[in-house]
């Protein structure tokens, strides 16, 4: 029996989870959208609607709470510039996990994991813009 089994350990240590799912909360929060395995989502979704709900709030205790979380100052800024306004007047369930079939190497179950009222531009904005921003010089 699983009683007392507070979340999933997804074969990692302690340190090596809690980096994995700063780093993927803020590629969610940089793309609005993204595709991972199934258990990786589930577990992302608590802690990304505890990251909007601080967002809401706005004050400086919460920023510097969201700030530990993520340890990335562009995270902390789109948060709570973008997405707490955006979800000021919903009182919860801000992301999705919508399944997405089987991996083909390995058979692992799929997920996608974004925000509900998402802006579609949002996904791969980033990486356009840095992109476009580099010049290539030939040496």
């Amino acid at each position: 029996m699983r009683h007392a089994r507070g979340y999933r350990r997804l074969n990692r240590t302690h340190e090596h989870r809690k980096a994995l799912f700063a780093n993927m909360a803020g590629s969610l929060i940089e793309h609005e959208q993204i595709k991972t395995t199934l258990p990786k989502a589930k577990e992302l979704r608590p802690i990304i609607e505890k990251l909007i709900t601080l967002a809401k709030r706005g004050d400086l205790h919460a920023r510097r709470q969201a700030a530990s979380q993520l340890k990335q100052d562009q995270y902390v800024e789109r948060l709570f510039a973008i997405l707490g306004p955006r979800y000021a007047n919903r009182q919860g369930g801000y992301v999705r996990v919508l399944k997405a079939g089987f991996r083909y190497g390995d058979m692992a179950p799929m997920a996608i994991i974004e925000f509900v009222d998402r802006d579609p531009a949002a996904k791969g904005a980033a990486d356009k813009a840095r992109t476009n921003s580099e010049e290539f010089v030939d040496v």
